[in-house]
């Protein structure tokens, strides 16, 4: 199955292309969202002072604001009804995935198949209404105590505030649902990419501008992009990479006839968690700057303050707790996405074993073992993939959306993508070789 797969896909050209007409209806779909989402980081929040907060987020850029503004698109920099931006259901669906692990009754829905699913899709719901209405409310205490950046402050601000960002966070959820079953999948992932890819440009232009300024030397400005070069190309080839287990099927017989046994591949992704993790890490470090973010901090607690600056971006405990979270979530998501002993209980199903090893709880312990390390592999890329272009950001002061963690989202969701719709592509040929037969079967029986 594999090999034909392979043999199709080899054979896709833009023939295939103009009639998947589904998958041009997806592709449109897709592109009409992520337009809806770019016109949403334009529209700004009322009741806010331009010029003020314009001077104010200029001041606080440099920090751990200035990594939010880059995965909202630049909603934040304009202060616009997107600007809490999907994060809040990120955090909600981390925390629920945490206490699927430790609930028993939220494990057991878990089991359920897609009828429990869908039950703990709507507490994460629930929890994204409820984090984000905080963070919301985080925003317009932090906008009041800026200096003239909110033109009559009041409860009215605080609650349109609180209504227009949670409403724009819950337009974005629906929307990144809709591109999952109506476009061509991975619709979280797509706002967050279309997010940061609409910087990059800016991003470019505005370091070329310190090298002209003589801010950054030439030297340096090649050095970052050649380093971003390079830092693509690896994670091109570790996303791409597997880890191939040969799985074995024994002779059968059918009839008189005797049939060779079949062999396949398991294959293992060294990096099964994909971008999550550092999403997921970015968005817990989000949290605690969500009411110091903006404004004057002289209101605050002074722990409040000592934890905002120490998390500033680029501080090292910052990217120690960056790192550590990135690690942690490779191997947790890691767990959620592959069951070892589901796997292994399949093969034992459909006859299938791994050679030399036991069919049932031994394959499901070999399995893991590997899994395990080529995890530890994976999570080692994932830290340091996303913490060395962070170290040359904080050090040379070029802007965010060239740092790691953007590059590692632009490009995974650009394979994942790009693999969506050759997913697509192979079905319409695979229905067209189908038909074909039919039609053959047809003419014969005449």
């Amino acid at each position: 199955m594999a090999s034909a797969a392979e043999q199709l896909a080899s054979n896709l050209n833009f023939s295939t292309f103009a009639k998947a007409e589904d998958l041009k209806k997806r592709l449109w779909f897709t592109l009409g969202a992520l337009l809806v989402y770019r016109l949403g980081t334009h529209i700004p929040l009322p009741g806010l002072n331009p010029a003020a907060y314009a001077q104010a987020f200029h001041n606080q850029s440099g920090g751990i604001l200035g990594l939010f503004n880059m995965f909202s698109g630049g909603a934040v920099q304009r202060m616009a009804i997107f600007a809490l931006g999907i994060m809040p259901y990120i955090s909600a669906s981390i925390i629920v995935q945490l206490m699927t692990s430790v609930v028993p009754s939220l494990e057991n829905l878990k089991k359920e198949g897609e009828q429990g699913r869908k039950i703990i899709n709507q507490y994460t719901r629930y929890g994204t209404v409820l984090l984000g209405a905080l963070q919301a409310y985080g925003i317009a205490i932090g906008l009041e105590h800026g200096n003239g950046v909110v033109v009559d402050p009041g409860w009215f601000f605080r609650i349109s505030t609180v209504i227009t960002l949670l409403g724009g966070t819950m337009f974005l959820m629906w929307l990144g649902e809709q591109v999952t079953s109506r476009g061509i999948g991975n619709g979280i992932s797509l706002i967050i990419f279309a997010g940061i890819a609409a910087g990059l440009p800016t991003a470019l232009a505005g370091t070329l501008e310190l090298g002209r300024t003589g801010a950054l030397s030439t030297g340096l400005i090649l050095a970052v992009l050649v380093v971003a070069v390079l830092v693509i190309a690896l994670i091109v080839f570790v996303e791409r990479a597997q880890r191939r287990l040969l799985i074995q099927y024994p002779k059968r017989q059918v009839g008189t006839r005797m049939f060779q046994g079949d062999t396949s591949h398991l294959p293992l992704k060294l990096n099964t968690s994909g971008v999550i993790p550092a999403i997921f890490a970015s968005s817990l470090l989000l949290l605690p700057a969500t009411v110091a973010g903006l404004g004057n901090n002289t209101a605050l607690p002074t722990w409040v303050t000592s934890i905002v600056a120490a998390l500033g971006h680029g501080q090292p405990v910052y990217m120690v707790f960056y790192g550590a979270l990135i690690a942690f979530f490779a191997f947790f998501y890691t767990a959620l996405v592959f069951n070892p002993k589901d796997t292994a209980d399949n093969l034992k199903k459909h006859g299938g074993f791994i050679p030399g090893i036991r069919p049932g709880e031994r394959t499901a312990e070999y399995i893991d073992y590997v899994l395990t390390r080529i995890t530890v592999i994976g999570a080692i890329y994932l830290v340091f993939v996303c913490i060395l272009p962070e170290i040359l950001v904080s050090q040379t002061g070029i802007p965010l959306s060239l740092g790691g963690t953007s590059l590692l989202i632009v490009v995974s969701v650009t394979l994942d993508t790009v693999a969506q719709i050759q997913g697509h592509l192979i079905a319409q040929q695979y229905e067209g070789l189908i038909k074909k037969s039919k039609l053959r079967g047809g003419k014969r029986g005449r």
